[in-house]
């Protein structure tokens, strides 16, 4: 599989025609995407002309930027002007907006080529991207296997080499737990260190935008494009992107990396042994690993199934029929917002919308809501404590390997245990990374995480190229 800093680079070098690229990974999807179904929309004549441009500029002496010719998969909650973007979701038929999300207007800016829009749990609300309105994803690994979710659709392009890159959105795990299944890299940045403007958001003071690749090194060259400051976006941290590539084989040498205890309990053992081997991988390279407790993590899978919902309860309510969508006619306006939202919401949107309403509601507000608030100080104060005298921590990324197709899609509570090891970053607002390690006893992917605190990708991702480097 060629890297897309290879593409880039022969690009930029006129050795390879970006055109060329984008029609080699064209053939790739028309030949595997019947059977995985990890694209939503294939954007193959704008791909075709933004390809032609860059060779244009090329041709001309120009340089088309650091990504050139790189195609990515966008997963389809991140807006693309007059391109569908569904969010998987019939409550969207039809609606292309009229503006790019930022992170899409800086792709584009350095060269890289949007091929596609990919599969994903509707609204980014599952585990495995089952709930889509279009259909499940498949595993590249194994057909009868769950990608992971929600940004299953892009995890697995990227695996299936559709893609070099994509793009997906993490609010409880939705970047890590699909790379950890899929078997590719995949990065949570710290919360604000990329622009959400254009993300269609499910929990705001949670979803961050990410990069899945198939190496360390593609996905932070990927970070640096996609990061820094955006006053479109009022969470947006006032500072440049990080630089995360120069870095990269500096090593781990010196570096303190406790493993999780509480995020070590209830795992699979096959994924437990992966994890062990990789904490000693980084003793061997220099690093002194250590166990640690971040007590409060034990609880926040609770508390971030009351968060996250009741933030979705509010940013959903505008999905009303009345300016873009689905409209389902009614006898009055009542019964027309009632109706199209009852046939544009899936079961998993609906249950969480339900529920986030629910933990709002008067009465309960202080009692769910408020006391998950608290809950997530813990977590941050818990995790600060650790990373006083601890540059890194280790955890594994998801608790099994891929599951089979509807193993999980009859109980909720199951599905959501999924998300058990990557959640307390997202509550804390921190990176994480989850890194391929290998594989369990069935033969398929098992991801190990790092953890960082804010602003922690420069050794964050220093320290995956290192673990990395061990396996090859």
């Amino acid at each position: 599989m060629t890297s897309a800093s290879e593409i880039a680079g022969a690009v930029r070098a006129g050795s390879r025609r970006a055109r060329d690229v984008v029609e080699e990974h064209l053939a790739r999807i028309a030949e595997r995407d019947a059977e995985l179904h990890a694209f939503v929309t294939v954007t193959g004549d704008d791909a075709r002309a933004a390809a032609n441009a860059i060779d244009r500029t090329v041709e001309g002496g120009g340089d088309p930027g650091p990504l050139a010719g790189v195609p990515i998969a966008l997963k389809d909650n991140l807006c693309t002007r007059g391109v569908p973007t569904t969010c998987a979701s019939r409550i969207l038929e039809g609606w292309r907006p009229p503006y790019d999300a930022t992170v899409v207007t800086r792709l584009r800016a350095a060269g890289a080529i949007v091929i596609g829009k990919t599969n994903l749990d509707e609204f980014a609300m599952g585990s495995s991207t089952e709930n889509s309105a279009f259909g499940p994803t498949r595993n590249p690994h194994d057909l009868t296997r769950v990608p992971g979710g929600s940004s299953g659709g892009s995890a697995a392009a990227v695996a299936a080499a559709l893609a070099p890159l994509g793009l997906g959105s993490d609010t409880g795990g939705s970047i890590r737990q699909p790379a950890a299944l899929c078997g590719v890299v995949g990065v949570k940045p710290t919360y604000g260190a990329v622009s959400r403007y254009g993300l269609i958001a499910f929990a705001s003071s949670l979803d961050q935008i990410g990069p899945l690749a198939s190496s360390v090194g593609d996905a932070a060259a990927l970070l640096e494009v996609v990061g820094g400051h955006d006053p479109l976006d009022s969470t947006s941290i006032e500072a440049p992107a990080p630089r995360v590539t120069a870095g990269l084989h500096d090593g781990v040498e010196g570096l303190r990396v406790g493993v999780v205890r509480e995020l070590m309990d209830g795992i699979d053992a096959d994924v437990v042994a992966r994890v062990e081997i990789a904490a000693r991988a980084l003793e061997k390279e220099g690093a002194s690993v250590d166990e640690v407790s971040v007590p409060a993590a034990v609880h926040g899978l609770s508390a971030y199934y009351l968060i996250a919902p009741a933030e979705a309860s509010s940013n959903l309510a505008r999905y009303d029929g009345v300016r873009y969508g689905l409209r389902v006619e009614g006898a009055d306006i009542t019964d027309m917002y009632n109706e199209t939202r009852a046939k544009g919401f899936g079961p998993e949107v609906k249950r969480r919308i339900m529920l986030g309403t629910y933990a709002l509601s008067a009465g309960y507000y202080d009692a769910y809501y408020g006391q998950a608030q608290r809950v997530r100080t813990l977590i941050i104060r818990d995790f600060d404590t650790v990373y006083a005298d601890h540059d890194l921590l280790l955890a594994p990324t998801a608790p099994t390997t891929a599951f089979a197709l509807g193993a999980k899609t009859d109980d909720p509570l199951t599905m959501y245990l999924s998300d058990v090891c990557t959640i307390p970053s997202n509550l804390a607002g921190h990176p994480a990374v989850s890194v391929p390690y290998g594989t369990g006893d069935d033969g398929l992917p098992v991801g190990v995480q790092l953890l960082a605190p804010a602003l922690g990708e420069p050794i964050m991702l220093r320290a995956a190229a290192a673990l990395e480097r061990t396996l090859t």
